[in-house]
């Protein structure tokens, strides 16, 4: 953030925490320091000896940003393993998470789609991409090609396609969404002082150690060696690397990934308590410095800017934020697995929300609604 000293700051609506918490939470807390020309007429500097020059004309009113904006809005999350150390990487999408706002904007469903769902990814000329049904998280690989950069993949690019193959599965139209790198997400926890979170089973960690530091390769290249961090159930305060360890785990959890998801999930609840818990809108300069931390692991893609987003979801209370678990099973024959698919009661869920029956459809499913 730089030149913005001087704009007259907006407070932030803590309903933007549907878009925007663990992945877009700290770029939408900027609405209260980042109004730009756009909206604020710059004024000359006036000689301070100079007289005021009388006006009778009545000020144009100005409508308040985002009040074009309407619902129903599906919003598309993403958290990206870019992996910087690796040259030439394909970013993954390692967490894909959809929000969908009512078109009263005043209720938000959030559900994940396993990294492993099976998927019709389209074809995609940008990156050479002839298109095929393979894993939901390839389409951020595929997407980020760019013929003649072997070595300089796109994960902008790559978002692009992955926005295209969540529609084409969900039959929802997305209107807006970000990405955020492992990075990025660690950044974010750090710079609100850690979340806390209700660990719900005892999870091990593949990646790291008690103190946080990687784990080394195993020889051979197959896993890893040396101590873990070990998770246990019960209320715990997490920092930024341990929240986005805890949120990758997936091996030896009773649910695998679908567990996986549930977490992610709960992580986006514990940063919208804490962003809120913590007045942000009252703390532009705090504000300031979580998206200064943030940087270029964080990007914003859609139609409504950022600002006029913001601002219309101001009036979604917190407690209207639902998390939804969809649960699916794997696809294959025999020992050959070749994905993951929802289950009926998943993908009819995918339809009542199409139509707007989503709080109908929950009323009949509660299994579906993640407590914790």
């Amino acid at each position: 953030m730089t030149g913005q000293a001087e704009t007259p700051r907006r407070r932030w609506r803590p309903g933007l925490a549907v878009l925007v918490a663990a992945v877009l939470v700290a770029a939408g807390a900027t609405v209260g320091i980042r109004l730009t020309a756009d909206r604020q007429p710059q004024r000359e500097a006036t000689p301070a000896t100079a007289a005021p020059t009388p006006s009778t004309a009545a000020p144009s009113p100005t409508p308040p940003p985002g009040a074009d904006v309407t619902g129903p809005l599906n919003l598309l999350l993403v958290g990206v393993d870019t992996r910087v150390s690796v040259p030439g990487w394909e970013p993954h999408g390692d967490a894909v998470l959809v929000a969908h706002v009512t078109k009263e904007l005043d209720q938000a469903y959030v559900f994940s789609l396993p990294r492993d769902l099976l998927v019709d990814i389209p074809a995609f000329t940008k990156a050479g991409y002839s298109g095929g049904k393979t894993k939901l998280t390839h389409a951020m690989s595929y997407g980020s090609r760019v013929p003649g950069k072997p070595k300089q993949p796109s994960t902008a690019q790559g978002y692009e396609l992955l926005r295209s193959t969540v529609s084409g599965y969900t039959g929802l139209r997305i209107d807006a969404g970000a990405a955020v790198t492992f990075q990025g997400f660690e950044k974010l926890v750090n710079a609100v002082g850690g979340v806390d979170i209700y660990i719900d089973q005892r999870t091990v960690s593949l990646h790291r150690r008690p103190d946080g530091r990687h784990r080394d390769p195993a020889p051979g290249g197959n896993g890893y060696v040396g101590p873990q961090m070990v998770y246990e159930k019960g209320e715990r305060h997490l920092s930024g690397w341990q929240a986005l360890d805890y949120a990758r785990q997936r091996y030896g959890l009773d649910g695998g990934d679908y567990a996986r998801q549930r977490h992610q999930q709960q992580l986006i609840r514990a940063l919208m308590r804490k962003i809120q818990g913590e007045g942000l809108s009252r703390q532009p300069d705090r504000v300031e410095e979580i998206v200064g931390a943030l940087g270029d692991t964080l990007s914003y893609a859609g139609g409504p800017r950022i600002v006029d987003l913001a601002y219309a979801l101001g009036g979604l209370p917190a407690d209207r934020l639902v998390l939804v678990g969809l649960p699916g099973e794997g696809v294959g024959k025999g020992s050959a697995y070749r994905g993951e698919q929802l289950k009926p009661v998943g993908r009819e869920f995918l339809t009542a929300l199409k139509k707007g029956r989503a709080e109908e459809y929950l009323a009949a499913h509660p299994e579906l609604v993640v407590k914790n």
